[in-house]
C-alpha cells in the first residue's frame, strides 16, 4: 500500500505537487510513497468526478489529494473553501471517513510562487537590476503591501513575456523543489502542508 495518491487538474499542478511531496524533512513530515493523477478533464473533472480515477485506490493508498485551480470556466459559485467542503464530501463517498481532503488554489497555481524566497526570482531566470518584485510593482501587477500579486498567473506571464521563457510543468517543478516552503504564505499552501503533517507528520 502507498501513503498518498494525489488527483490533480493538469500537468503544472502535477509538477509542482510532486516537488514539494519530495522535500518531507522541509514540510516536517515522513517520507512518503505517492502516486499522481491527472485528471483528463481537469479541474472540472477533479472536482464533479474524482472517483473517475480515485475509486480504485481506496485499498490501495493511505490518503488521498485532489488538487485544483479554483479559477475555471463554469467553476460553482463559492469561495475555494466551500469548493474544498463540496469535494470532500464527494471523497467521503468514495473512502472511509478523512480518507480525501481537497485543497482549491485561489485563484490558481501561480499563487504558490510569489513570495519573497530569493529562490523566485532565480528560477525564472529574473536578471534586470530591478528586483523583481519591486519591477512587478512598477507596471501595476503586485500592489506594495501585498503578500501576493492580485493576479499571480498574469504576473508570472509577464515575468516569462520579459525573460523569454515558455511557461512549461518543469518551471513549477523547479520552483516546487527550491522556493522555501516556509515563506509561502498562500491559504492553500498553508492547508496542505498541514493535511499532510497531520497524516505524515514526522510525530506520528
Amino acid at each position: 500500500m502507498i501513503d498518498l495518491v494525489c488527483l490533480v487538474a493538469d500537468r503544472s499542478i502535477e509538477a509542482a505537487i510532486e516537488a514539494v511531496l519530495r522535500r518531507h524533512e522541509a514540510l516536517g513530515i515522513c517520507p512518503l510513497e505517492f502516486e499522481t493523477l491527472v485528471h483528463p478533464e481537469r479541474d472540472p473533472g477533479c472536482l464533479h468526478e474524482p472517483a473517475k480515477l480515485l475509486g480504485g485506490y481506496t485499498d490501495r493508498a493511505r490518503h488521498a489529494l485532489v488538487v485544483l485551480d479554483r479559477a475555471w470556466d463554469g467553476a460553482p459559485a463559492g469561495d475555494a473553501a466551500a469548493l474544498e467542503k463540496l469535494l470532500e464530501q464527494e471523497l467521503s463517498r468514495i473512502g472511509p471517513a478523512g480518507w480525501g481532503k481537497a485543497i482549491v488554489i485561489e485563484p490558481e497555481l501561480e499563487a504558490w510562487v510569489f513570495s519573497d524566497s530569493p529562490h523566485v526570482a532565480t528560477t525564472l531566470s529574473w536578471t534586470e537590476p530591478t528586483a523583481l518584485r519591486d519591477a512587478l510593482a512598477a507596471a501595476g501587477l503586485w500592489e506594495r503591501g501585498r503578500a501576493k500579486p492580485e493576479d499571480p498567473k498574469r504576473a508570472m506571464e509577464w515575468v516569462l513575456r520579459r525573460v523569454r521563457l515558455p511557461r512549461s510543468s518543469s518551471l513549477f517543478r523547479k520552483l516546487g523543489s527550491r522556493v522555501s516552503l516556509q515563506r509561502c504564505e498562500d491559504r492553500s499552501f498553508v492547508r496542505l502542508a498541514g493535511i499532510l503533517r497531520g497524516w505524515f507528520g514526522v510525530a506520528r
